[in-house]
C-alpha cells in the first residue's frame, strides 16, 4: 500500500527576489509532506499528545530540480526506505504535473519528547510502517558533490 500523497499550492510568500519558490518553502511542503506520512503511520496529532512521543527528523538532503512558479499546484509522493525500530527514512518526490521538480530524503528517529531519547515505535505502527510501500528511488543515497 502507497502512503497517500501531498498536495498544496505555490503561495505568494513563498515567491522570492528571483520570482519563484524560495528553498525553504520546498523544505516546508516537503515537512508538511512528512507530517502527512506520521498521520498515515499512526503517529498523527493524536498520538503526538497522548503518547509524548514524535518523529524528529536528524537529517535532510533535498534536491533542487526545476523552478517552482506562484500559484503552482504541486503533488509529493512518499515512499519508505528502509526503518528500524527507532527510525525511519522516508524518501519524498515532488511533481508539478508529471514532471519531477525537488526531492528530498529525511532520516527520523522516534523520541520521546519527556526524555529526549529515542524509543522503540510501537508493535501496531511497526505494522503499519511494514505494510505500506518501500522502494529507494534511484536517487537515494546520494552525497553532494562538486
Amino acid at each position: 500500500m502507497s502512503l497517500p500523497p501531498y498536495r498544496c499550492s505555490v503561495k505568494p510568500d513563498w515567491i522570492d527576489y528571483n520570482g519563484h519558490m524560495s528553498e525553504a518553502y520546498y523544505v516546508l511542503a516537503f515537512g508538511d509532506a512528512t507530517t502527512a506520512a506520521m498521520d498515515a503511520l499512526g503517529m498523527d496529532e493524536s498520538y503526538r499528545r497522548s503518547s509524548a512521543r514524535s518523529l524528529y527528523t536528524v537529517e535532510a538532503h533535498v534536491r533542487y530540480l526545476r523552478e517552482a512558479s506562484l500559484a503552482e499546484e504541486l503533488e509529493i509522493t512518499t515512499v519508505i526506505v528502509a526503518a528500524g525500530p527507532k527510525k525511519l527514512h522516508l524518501a519524498h518526490e515532488m511533481r508539478r504535473g508529471a514532471e519531477l521538480i525537488a526531492t528530498e530524503e529525511v532520516l527520523g528517529l522516534h523520541v520521546d519528547q519527556a526524555t529526549g531519547r529515542t524509543v522503540p515505535f510501537p508493535t501496531d505502527i511497526l505494522g503499519r510502517i511494514a505494510g505500506h510501500q518501500h522502494g529507494t528511488p534511484d536517487w537515494s543515497g546520494r552525497s553532494i558533490t562538486a
